[in-house]
């Protein structure tokens, strides 16, 4: 009957890795830049649980005795891909980034990709997702094309406006670039659906993205639970990150939904592994270099955590962290390298200091002990770190 919640605070890092500069992210930090962007932060429920113990972050001090132990996780796995990230926290390492396309995509894999979907093809550039179906959406509504785009992240990105290609044909066409972008060619991370709305001059993105990811190259802690035939389920994009395997999630629309959705696993959950991504930080506001929606979004989160601690039974855990930083004060729009926080609660048991951590991993390793299901997966376990009724 016992519960793990894992909360993934997507792009919520806590300052630069030391191998940072490989990416051009020297400087990125997060929560201490946005705190500091918006003259501190007040996270009063977090600070309880040690968030201020882990890092330096303005607003937020360290306390004596946190109720949930913390600490903060170095990615062993290369690149700052969500992908990677959620697949690192279930156990899978990925010891070579994934590709990024920093002048496009060649030439000769859009021309295939356009005869196979019957589109033309627009854009084909690395471009800000808001920005470019501004300048190519008449076009693109024009031609009934689809606009292609990327970032220096390892994403393939197609806007449509629903009313020329509906949602479901925009989907087919991820479909059809998902299965041409396969390793060990052209193994992006993620095709995305992008569709948007409204008129020239004024188009805005639908809440129907869908992200179709490349399928994990080795076995997960999800694979591991499911074959034990203990329960997994999911709040938000979990699933499209694993391509739909050992894992079925809601979606959700926004920060709030995904918060109240969560609540709702909780207390109808039977036993087994909650996994939930909280995604706005990193799409709304990380990759908008938005610093005053961040940080409202950490305040709506922190007034939110008691409720959530309030809904766990005793046997159960709780762990929140990042998959990577998204620093909305740099220059860059794109996903930064960073350390992820690490908040681990039991109830009733004191917090204590979980130092850094080697690995992403280390959460899947804690919680194949947690529900006793063994596992070879890189890392260290903490449950006995965190859990005081285990010797």
């Amino acid at each position: 009957m016992k519960k793990a919640v894992v909360l993934v605070l997507d792009g919520v890092g806590i300052g630069e890795m030391p191998d940072a500069g490989d990416y051009g992210d020297c400087g990125s930090d997060t929560l201490g830049n946005t705190a500091r962007a918006v003259g501190g932060l007040c996270l009063p429920n977090m600070r309880k649980m040690g968030l201020g113990n882990i890092h330096p972050i303005p607003g937020v001090k360290p306390v004596s005795s946190p109720v949930a132990s913390w600490g903060k996780m170095h990615e062993m796995s290369k690149g700052k891909d969500s992908t990677t990230g959620h697949w690192e926290i279930m156990g899978l390492v990925s010891p070579v980034a994934m590709p990024t396309f920093p002048s496009g995509f060649p030439q000769l894999f859009i021309d295939e990709f356009s005869t196979a979907t019957g589109h033309v093809i627009l854009g084909n550039e690395v471009a800000s997702g808001t920005e470019i179906i501004q300048r190519l959406g008449k076009e693109q509504v024009r031609t009934a094309g689809l606009i292609v785009y990327t970032s220096a992240d390892s994403v393939f990105q197609i806007a449509a406006h629903e009313s020329v290609v509906p949602v479901n044909e925009l989907y087919r066409c991820c479909e059809i670039a998902r299965q041409m972008l396969l390793p060990p060619d052209l193994g992006v991370s993620r095709v995305i659906a992008r569709p948007f709305t409204g008129k020239a001059g004024e188009y805005f993105r639908t809440p129907r993205r869908k992200d179709f990811s490349v399928p994990p190259p080795g076995e997960t802690l999800l694979d591991t639970l499911v074959e034990k035939g203990i329960a997994v389920t999911g709040v938000g994009k979990i699933d499209d990150l694993f391509n739909h395997r050992n894992i079925e999630t809601e979606h959700t629309a926004d920060n709030a939904e995904g918060m109240n959705l969560v609540l709702d696993k909780i207390r109808k959950s039977s036993g087994g592994l909650i996994f939930a991504n909280l995604c706005d930080f990193d799409s709304k506001w990380g990759h908008r270099n938005n610093y005053l929606g961040f940080a409202q979004g950490l305040a709506d989160v922190d007034i939110w955590m008691p409720e959530l601690l309030e809904s766990l039974d005793r046997e159960d855990i709780l762990i929140i962290t990042a998959d990577h930083g998204n620093d909305p004060t740099t220059p860059s729009t794109d996903h930064s390298r960073e350390f992820v926080p690490l908040l681990v609660y039991s109830p009733g048991c004191s917090g204590v200091s979980l130092e850094v951590r080697s690995a992403f991993s280390d959460i899947a390793c804690t919680l194949a002990e947690f529900f006793q299901t063994g596992g070879d997966f890189p890392g260290r376990s903490f449950l006995k770190e965190v859990r005081c009724d285990i010797k």
